[in-house]
């Protein structure tokens, strides 16, 4: 029987170099990513998604007490057991004070709520003291979505700008379009299962744009070197190949933050977890966009193709190609 160690550390099993047949399943993958946004857009268009506090509004208060701080996990779980729908408890400042902000439930008085919650925390928590409390309007949160969704669209529109200048116009399209795709999707995931949309979820989000652009930046990098190198070869086998000399590199980046993430939603808490589910989603089908958005975009649209000049300014001879469909690199 093998010994373990001998397959230690685990990233010796990942093959070193790997030849699948991507672009053959780029047709399927479209039509599955096309469909997906559309069901996505009908869920946020006809179910609507689940605003927490930060954008359908409520009220909030600051909790100050002495000598001791304010137990937070206190006053978590006594607004926890008050059902009043989306709650969010924050420590401010060194003195240990904490912020509390809570739904205001359908129907009812938004003082005679406050008033309910001021008596269930000055039982829960020793000489608590109520340093300031607010009422947040819904045309005020209903601002704060609108620039939240603003601020997505600003953000993919200078990825455009930036993926033009250092590749070409089509990259930049392919890459925007798998932007577009991973973010109808998140939209749609939270819709779908009703998750509590925050502006939390607008900072994963921009975080899910940002890993994204990168793991799309990798392989067209790649891809832009292939082209140099293998001028006379089908720009079909060249993504291919591209895509698997920056596979490993991408399932390891990848891996390695979804252990993080998927550790973060099932121990931290109840604030964390939607934060990280959609991190999680977000590089998953990052990545898949990657492969089956943005390369295949390239494909269609096609590449100028010219030649590679050495230190003189002089062409560089085609790299030879052998026999196969996928393309083998210059030793």
């Amino acid at each position: 029987m093998p010994s373990p160690i001998r397959f230690w550390p685990l990233i010796r099993l990942l093959p070193a170099k790997t030849s699948f047949r991507f672009v053959g399943f780029a047709r399927i993958a479209g039509i599955l990513s096309i469909l997906a946004v559309i069901g996505s857009l009908t869920l946020c268009f006809t179910q609507g998604l689940n605003l927490g506090i930060d954008f359908k509004g409520g009220s909030s208060m600051e909790l100050a007490a002495t000598p001791k701080a304010v137990d937070a996990g206190v006053v978590r779980a006594t607004m926890n057991n008050l059902h009043l729908g989306d709650v969010q408890v924050q420590a401010i400042g060194k003195e240990g004070d904490v912020l509390v902000r809570f739904q205001t439930p359908k129907g009812a008085d938004a003082s005679d709520t406050a008033s309910k919650v001021k008596l269930a925390l000055a039982a829960a928590v020793p000489n608590v003291k109520f340093t300031s409390s607010q009422v947040v309007g819904p045309k005020v949160s209903g601002e704060l979505f609108r620039n939240g969704v603003l601020a997505l669209g600003v953000a993919i529109g200078l990825m455009l700008i930036y993926i033009w200048f250092r590749f070409e116009l089509q990259f930049g399209l392919g890459a925007v379009a798998a932007l577009f795709h991973d973010v109808i999707l998140t939209f749609g995931l939270f819709a779908l299962f009703r998750l509590e949309f925050t502006l939390t979820i607008i900072a994963a989000i921009l975080t899910i744009i940002g890993y994204s652009m990168n793991d799309t930046v990798v392989v067209f990098d790649r891809l832009r070197e292939n082209l140099r190198k293998y001028r006379k070869t089908p720009l079909r086998d060249v993504i291919e190949l591209s895509i698997n000399e920056t596979l490993s590199r991408t399932v390891i980046t990848g891996l390695t933050a979804v252990l993080a993430l998927a550790g973060l939603a099932i121990f931290g808490g109840e604030a964390l977890r939607n934060f990280s589910i959609a991190l999680i989603f977000g590089i998953v089908i990052g990545t898949y966009s990657s492969i089956y958005v943005a390369s295949p975009i390239i494909l269609l649209w096609g590449v100028k193709r010219g030649e590679e000049l050495d230190a003189k300014g002089k062409p560089l001879p085609a790299a030879p190609v052998k026999g196969t469909k996928t393309v083998v690199p210059r030793p």
